[in-house]
């Protein structure tokens, strides 16, 4: 199994954090124009969609909620979208974001866990969770995000 941890401090509270995590809003900002939904019940389902190779509402990740404790901790079971990968049901990993109060600043950990050895979602992930985090870090600090294109 391969593992992705990353953290970051962002002068923020927790609940800015937060927010920016789970709020269709922010969401669609940081993820590349896709929203969250979900009703963020432990065993309910989680779903980022928005515009891809499917159109508008291109699921791009979904999982199952594992736990959901606001302005704590978001864990949830990750599949690609089949738009990327018709196998994606192989490839079960886990993403858990996790919050904490450092002073005057939040601390947003990042841990994507339990990835196959063949994930091909592998290599994107390694390469956009810094990007997505930064942009992340940068939207709460100064309302406005990162061009990376």
């Amino acid at each position: 199994m391969k593992n992705l941890q990353f953290e970051f401090y962002i002068d923020g509270t927790l609940e800015q954090v937060w927010k920016a995590l789970i709020d269709p809003e922010f969401t669609k900002q940081l993820y590349y124009g896709s929203i969250i939904e979900s009703s963020f019940k432990v065993g309910e389902p989680l779903v980022y969609v928005g515009p891809g190779a499917e159109g508008e509402r291109t699921t791009h990740v979904y999982g199952t909620v594992l736990a959901y404790e606001p302005n704590k901790k978001l864990s949830f079971t990750h599949f690609t979208g089949k738009a990327y990968n018709p196998d994606t049901e192989k490839y079960e990993s886990r993403i858990t974001y996790e919050l904490e109060q450092v002073g005057q600043s939040t601390k947003l950990l990042l841990i994507h866990d339990q990835l196959k050895e063949d994930d091909p979602s592998y290599a994107g992930s390694q390469k956009g969770w810094p990007m997505i985090l930064s942009n992340t870090k940068t939207l709460i600090e100064t309302g406005k995000t990162l061009v990376f294109d």
